[in-house]
């Protein structure tokens, strides 16, 4: 059975990271502005009013996203304070349930505390990955309307 719980994955899913100017050096040199910087790749008050309401309806949301392929502890530190800036500055009306910033590769079913829930994620393996663990996973073209269908069903 499928739980009431929808999570997100941030770079490429909701937050355009691809898009900053020299995001990939920029990650490679330890620099976290790209995840300070990534413009939204939504609509965030059209998303912010439907997680809202879906928590309404009982829903757990959350995020789970990972850290840089170029690790190291203070870098770490860094990306997730900028994540966690990132959403209380863009979806500053949402109260998360979950926010799980992990090391780069960690699949994703394994760090939440709701399984089985939908995962919205641009990277098709992080999607099979979450499908195989038994939840349901979409890529990110479709969030809103998707989310419009849940919220109404």
């Amino acid at each position: 059975m499928m739980n009431k719980a929808i999570y997100f994955d941030m770079d490429g899913t909701i937050a355009d990271l691809y898009g900053v100017t020299d995001w990939l050096s920029k990650l490679i040199a330890h620099d976290p502005t790209p995840y300070i910087d990534a413009a939204p790749l939504l609509r965030l008050s059209t998303l912010a009013r439907l997680l809202n309401t879906l928590k309404r309806k009982g829903y757990t949301i959350g995020v789970v996203s990972w850290l840089s392929k170029c690790p190291n502890a203070d870098y770490d530190a860094a990306v997730t304070a900028a994540k966690v800036a990132w959403l209380a500055k863009h979806l500053k009306s949402v109260q998360w349930d979950e926010i799980r910033i992990v090391p780069y590769g960690t699949p994703k079913s394994t760090v939440i505390d709701t399984p089985n829930g939908i995962l919205f994620d641009d990277e098709s393996g992080n999607r099979t990955e979450w499908e195989q663990a038994g939840g349901k996973a979409y890529n990110v073209d479709a969030i809103i309307d998707t989310l419009k269908a849940i919220a109404a069903a």
